[in-house]
């Protein structure tokens, strides 16, 4: 699976050791940035990652700051993306299984390295349910597409 990652200076270090854990996995990482602690803005930087799983370059991506709250408002700025900011393996699974969630996001500074990994591996490995899921999906499509009508 191709997975981009991106994260803000606080999100960096467990940016690090998510996309090493997916590379010993055998997933090809795309590295949206940044490359370092230092202070930046993270809208951007989500946004670019995004957008790499609107375009097809990658199947799902990763966003991950301090508490991966703006990550997530950041990355659902770009249509067609669904980003989920997810605590444990619970709302990882319920956002693939019932939201069709691309984009993960996480919160360097809310939850460790092991359970970051754990819900990584959640959130890859989970499948969208479709049924009544897929209609409800469907109507989130369809307000993204009332609001980018309206300019």
């Amino acid at each position: 699976m191709i997975v981009a990652v991106a994260a803000d200076h606080a999100g960096f270090r467990l940016k690090q050791v998510v996309a090493s854990h997916l590379a010993e996995l055998g997933h090809r990482v795309l590295d949206q940035g940044t490359w370092s602690e230092e202070p930046v803005d993270y809208p951007p930087i989500c946004a670019r990652c995004a957008r790499k799983v609107v375009s097809g370059d990658a199947q799902v991506a990763i966003v991950i700051g301090g508490s991966g709250q703006g990550e997530a408002i950041s990355a659902n700025k770009v249509r067609g993306v669904r980003a989920a900011l997810c605590h444990d393996e619970f709302t990882a699974r319920l956002a693939r299984q019932h939201n069709d969630a691309n984009v993960l996001a996480i919160g360097a500074r809310v939850i460790g390295d092991v359970l970051a990994l754990d819900i990584v591996d959640v959130f890859l490995s989970t499948s969208f349910e479709g049924g009544r899921h897929a209609r409800r999906v469907a109507e989130i499509a369809a307000i993204e597409a009332e609001e980018a009508a309206r300019g």
